[in-house]
């Protein structure tokens, strides 16, 4: 474990233990709003210690985790909770029916559901974190910023929802581990890390675009090599195999990653349009909580649903248009105007990495980055602006385009903080280039300073420049403040507003 790795998991432990310990804190101080969200009725007995569980852990099961939760107790009964991929409730309910079975005498499966929320998303996190860092430091080629926003995004703005019973630290671990295995080469391993991706969240089909860019840019930089090193039928040869292996290779990865969304789809398919069980199957508190309102439950007696007569019924289609309301331009409405706000600072990270880019690299995106007159691939300039970082930002920027206009807008911030490095990365260039404390060079404030060589020649871990900064947070840049301000206010804000069903991001 390299002296960074064990910096950023020592730092991303401490956030996860203050973060747990201040969701209870703020559940136990603030009470709890009476907000119109979904709150299945117990049907189970509890135990012992499901009380002191829920006084310490309730905070993590508020708003959507309550879905999360249900699922992993329940399975899928009500027709919306097909909007919460399976993944998440079946690690939820792996850990509660092994690693925490010897705790089934005095905590119900709801007691250890929770207890396998804490447990289950500060182990993700945590490799989240070191996935991160090792993208980070392949395609920016910098250890400084690599190093940077992996501090970063240990208290990133989404805080809330990579703590409590959200699938959003597990899909960001697959995710940037899948990114980092493509970007060296091991491209079935990637196809299978962003599949189980897609099983946890349906934007993990966006993936699919670097399955299909980076591969083609490997094979554009083979055709090149083999134009200038071989001659005759072998160099047709040898473009027509680059270009086999490249189709091969994009339809394979592509049925692979898309398969758990299609399966998923099926089970939905099968479940409601030929259902195979009746309402006397279903427990009576359940059912009367699907009349009271309107949730729809499988039902063979009874008729399917319209959208089973569609040419392509999805169900996901139907549950995001009926249930929550999305689509294109919904949300722009004058009384939703609070949430662009709780959204702009994320879109702003967006707006400025995707137009800073263009600006230092006008004729590469011009080309789509596909192929450029010098060797930049072989050996790119380090940091935030070398030619390994453009399809990060044009998906980046899909993300932001696609959750602004298509999405209820205030979900931006943890949709973009667990799909995307590109706002750490920009986050941590800002900084580096804007903060004079950050800098090599000696400034007024000598003890802070971002030490990557230790003076007297012993390794030991780098000084993390977050925690330096925080005590000059008054002489900072105005970057700084800025940066740091948002992302610590989001992050304290969003743990004592989401755990008491206040309107969070």
């Amino acid at each position: 474990m390299t002296m960074d790795v064990r910096a950023v998991l020592e730092f991303a432990t401490a956030t996860r233990g203050l973060s747990l310990l201040l969701q209870a804190v703020f559940n136990a101080v603030i009470p709890d709003h009476d907000a119109d969200a979904f709150r299945p009725p117990r049907t189970e007995e509890p135990l012992y210690l499901d009380s002191s569980v829920e006084w310490l852990l309730g905070g993590l099961s508020h708003w959507d985790a309550e879905h999360f939760l249900f699922i992993a107790e329940r399975g899928y009964l009500y027709e919306h909770n097909f909007a919460f991929f399976p993944l998440f409730p079946i690690i939820l309910r792996g850990l509660a029916e092994t690693l925490l079975w010897p705790l089934s005498s005095w905590l119900s499966v709801r007691g250890r559901l929770l207890v396998a929320v804490a447990l289950g998303n500060t182990a993700l996190f945590l490799l989240s974190v070191v996935a991160l860092y090792a993208l980070s430091r392949t395609v920016l080629q910098d250890r400084r910023l690599a190093l940077l926003s992996s501090l970063l995004y240990c208290i990133t703005p989404a805080n809330v929802f990579m703590t409590a019973g959200y699938s959003e630290s597990l899909f960001a671990a697959l995710t940037f581990g899948g990114l980092f295995l493509l970007e060296k080469g091991f491209t079935f391993r990637a196809c299978l890390a962003l599949s189980i991706a897609t099983a946890a969240r349906s934007n993990g089909l966006v993936n699919i675009g670097f399955l299909l860019y980076l591969p083609s840019l490997h094979a554009i930089t083979q055709i090149r090599v083999y134009r200038t090193t071989t001659k005759g039928h072998s160099k047709v040869f040898h473009y027509i195999w680059a270009i086999i292996r490249l189709l091969l290779t994009s339809l394979l990865g592509t049925a692979i990653i898309a398969l758990p969304f299609c399966a998923f789809q099926y089970y939905g398919y099968r479940t409601f349009c030929t259902p195979s069980v009746s309402l006397e199957q279903i427990p009576p508190a359940l059912v009367s909580l699907a009349e009271l309102k309107g949730y729809r439950v499988p039902d063979e007696n009874g008729p399917p649903p319209l959208w089973c007569m569609r040419l392509l019924p999805l169900l996901y289609s139907h549950i995001q248009d009926v249930y929550w309301d999305v689509g294109f331009l919904r949300y722009f409405e004058l009384r939703q105007i609070p949430n662009f706000i709780l959204a702009l600072p994320m879109a702003t990270l967006g707006i400025m990495a995707a137009y800073a880019y263009f600006l230092a690299n006008p004729e590469l995106c011009l080309r789509l980055g596909l192929w450029n007159t010098g060797a930049h691939f072989d050996k790119p300039t380090p940091g935030m602006f070398n030619p390994r970082v453009f399809v990060y930002i044009v998906h980046s920027t899909v993300l932001l385009v696609f959750g602004t206009l298509c999405m209820h807008v205030q979900v931006l911030t943890r949709f973009m903080a667990s799909s995307t490095p590109v706002p750490f990365w920009i986050s941590a260039h800002l900084l580096l280039l804007n903060e004079p404390l950050l800098h090599r060079r000696k400034t007024s404030n000598p003890n802070v300073q971002l030490h990557t060589h230790p003076s007297n020649g012993c390794q030991h871990t780098p000084q993390n420049p977050i925690i330096a900064l925080l005590p000059y947070f008054k002489s900072c840049s105005s970057t700084t403040q800025g940066i740091l301000g948002y992302f610590l206010s989001y992050w304290v804000l969003g743990l004592a507003l989401h755990c008491n069903f206040l309107p969070w991001t």
